[in-house]
C-alpha cells in the first residue's frame, strides 16, 4: 500500500509550483517579445555601409594617456578609415545626392571650408584671457556649438570644440562607444584648455544635450579628484539630466542582433544620412549609454549632496525649452537645480508660445507644464521664464532672484514667429542665420541643404525626410537673448 506524502513535503511542493509557473510564463513572454522584435526590425530598410563599419576609436584608458596632439592624430586616422572603408567603397546605387558619404553629394562634409565634424581649436587674436570647452550632444558633432565658440573666441577666449568618440564619422561608431569614453575625451579637452591658458585664467564648460551631462559629470568628479582642473562656470543648453526610464531596458531590444541574421535589431531607427553634421540613424546602444550616464549622474549627485559637497560645483547657467521631446525638462529642475546649494546658478526656461492661434490644438497636459515643473519661491537659484501671453505676443523675461519671491519683468523686444508654438530640444544653440538649421539661413553659410528653411507644405511621400522632422523647430528666435546672457558671465 502506498504512503501518503507528509503534509510538510506536500506544502513545499505546492509552494514551489507557482514560482515555476510564473517563471515559465515570463520565459514564454520574453521569447515572444524577442521574436517580435526580431521580426519588427527586419521590416525596416536595409543596413548600409555606414551602419556596419565601426571605426577603431581609442577607448577611455588610451584617451586618458593622450595629449591633444595624440588625440588629433587618432582622430585623423579614424576619418581616414571611414574614407577608405565607406566613402571609397560605395556601390553605384548609394552614390546619391542625399548621401553625405558620397563625395559628389552637396552635403558631403569634405566640400566645406571647415569640416565641423572634427575637433577644433579657435584661437583669439591676442593672448587668451581664458578658455572654454564645448561639448556636443548624442549623434551630434562639434558643429552644434560653433556659433557660441566663435563668440567666446571674439571675446578673447581660446575655444576647444571636442568631437566625442563615435560621433562625426559613421552612425555605426555609436554601436560600441560607451559614456566612459566620452567622459575621458572631456577630461582630455579640459586638460588641454588649462594647459593653454595657465592655472589662473577663467575656464568655462559649455554643454549641449548629452554634452551638458558630460560637463556636469566632469564637474562632479572634479569635486573629489584634485587631478581634474575645476571649471569656473558651466553653461548647459538642453542638458540631458534625465530621460525616459524605459531607456534603461533599451539594450534588450538589441538582443536579436546577437544573431547576424537580425543585425538590424541593433538599431532603433535606420534613416537616410543627408545631414552633414548629425546622424539620422540611431542605434540601441546610444539609448542605453544615455541612460547609464544620467543614472551615474543621479547617483553622484545624491552621494555628494548627502555629504554636503555640492558646494564645490561652479555656478551653472542653464537654458531649457519647457517643451522637450528628447530629454526631461522637469529633471533639470528636480535632478539638478533642486539639489544645488546657493552658488549663483540660474535656470532660463523658454515657455511655449501662448499667443499662438494653435490653442485648441495643443494638448492640455502642456498648457501648465512650465508652472508644474517649478517649485514655489523662494528657491536657492535664480529663475527666468521667457514667456508671453494670449493677448501680448512680445516675449518677456520674468525673473525671480534666489531667495526671493518677488518677480521682475523685462520686455525683450522679441516675439515668436507666428507659425511657431514652441521651441524644441534641438533648436536652442542655432540662430536664425545658421546655414543648416536656421529659418533665414545666411547664403555665405552654405552646407548643401537648408533644413530649417524647408517648408512643410506639399504632397506627402515626396521628400525623403519625414514631416515630423520638418515641423520640429530647429533654430532659436531668442538666440540673441541667450547669447547675451552667456556673455554676461564672460570676463571682459
Amino acid at each position: 500500500m502506498s504512503r501518503r506524502p507528509r503534509p510538510r513535503r506536500a506544502a513545499a511542493r505546492s509552494f514551489w509550483r507557482w514560482p515555476r509557473r510564473v517563471a515559465a510564463v515570463v520565459a514564454v513572454l520574453a521569447l515572444v517579445l524577442l521574436v517580435g522584435r526580431a521580426v519588427q526590425s527586419e521590416m525596416g530598410p536595409p543596413l548600409e555601409p555606414w551602419h556596419e563599419f565601426v571605426p577603431d576609436e581609442p577607448r577611455a584608458p588610451a584617451i586618458d594617456a593622450m595629449d591633444w596632439a595624440g588625440w588629433m592624430a587618432a582622430e585623423n586616422r579614424v576619418f581616414a578609415e571611414v574614407r577608405a572603408q565607406v566613402t571609397d567603397r560605395l556601390d553605384p546605387e548609394l552614390r546619391r545626392p542625399d548621401d553625405r558619404y558620397f563625395t559628389g553629394s552637396p552635403v558631403n562634409p569634405e566640400h566645406f571650408a571647415q569640416d565641423w565634424n572634427r575637433s577644433y581649436i579657435l584661437e583669439p587674436a591676442g593672448k587668451p584671457r581664458g578658455a572654454v570647452v564645448l561639448l556636443h550632444g548624442l549623434t551630434d558633432s562639434p558643429y552644434s556649438l560653433r556659433h557660441i565658440a566663435l563668440r567666446y573666441r571674439d571675446l578673447g577666449f581660446v575655444a576647444i570644440g571636442l568631437r566625442s568618440p563615435g560621433h562625426g564619422t559613421v552612425p555605426a561608431g555609436l554601436t560600441e562607444a560607451v559614456w566612459e569614453d566620452w567622459l575621458a575625451a572631456t577630461r582630455l579637452a579640459v586638460r588641454e584648455a588649462r594647459r593653454r591658458v595657465g592655472a589662473d585664467a577663467p575656464l568655462h564648460l559649455v554643454g549641449y544635450s548629452a554634452g551638458g551631462a558630460f560637463a556636469l559629470k566632469y564637474s562632479l568628479d572634479a569635486i573629489e579628484d584634485p587631478r581634474l582642473p575645476r571649471a569656473d562656470r558651466l553653461v548647459l543648453i538642453s542638458p540631458m539630466i534625465g530621460i525616459n526610464s524605459s531607456a534603461r531596458f533599451a539594450g534588450l531590444a538589441a538582443l536579436p542582433a546577437l544573431l547576424p541574421r537580425f543585425a538590424k535589431a541593433a538599431w532603433l531607427s535606420i534613416l537616410p544620412e543627408f545631414n552633414p553634421f548629425k546622424y539620422n540613424s540611431f542605434p540601441v546602444n546610444a539609448a542605453r549609454q544615455a541612460w547609464r550616464l544620467t543614472h551615474a549622474i543621479d547617483i553622484e549627485m545624491t552621494r555628494l549632496g548627502d555629504a554636503g559637497k555640492l558646494g564645490g560645483l561652479p555656478p551653472i547657467l542653464t537654458f531649457q525649452s519647457a517643451m522637450d521631446f528628447t530629454v526631461s525638462a522637469s529633471a533639470v529642475v528636480t535632478g539638478l537645480y533642486a539639489r544645488l546649494p546657493p552658488n549663483g546658478s540660474e535656470l532660463v526656461l523658454f515657455d511655449l508660445n501662448r499667443n499662438t492661434k494653435f490653442g485648441p490644438l495643443l494638448r492640455n497636459v502642456f498648457a501648465a507644464a512650465t508652472d508644474r515643473m517649478l517649485p514655489p519661491a523662494p528657491r536657492d537659484w535664480r529663475l527666468t521664464v521667457v514667456t508671453n501671453t494670449e493677448t501680448d505676443a512680445e516675449m518677456k523675461a520674468r525673473t525671480t532672484e534666489a531667495g526671493a519671491t518677488a518677480e521682475t519683468v523685462k520686455a525683450l523686444g522679441i516675439a515668436y514667429p507666428r507659425d511657431v508654438y514652441s521651441l524644441s530640444h534641438v533648436a536652442l544653440p542655432f540662430p536664425a542665420s545658421d546655414g543648416l538649421y536656421g529659418g533665414q539661413p545666411d547664403p555665405a553659410d552654405d552646407f548643401g541643404v537648408n533644413l530649417g528653411a524647408i517648408g512643410g507644405h506639399g504632397e506627402v511621400g515626396v521628400l525623403i525626410i519625414s514631416l515630423d522632422n520638418l515641423a520640429r523647430m530647429s533654430w532659436n528666435p531668442f538666440y540673441p537673448y541667450m547669447l547675451g546672457r552667456i556673455e554676461e558671465g564672460i570676463p571682459k
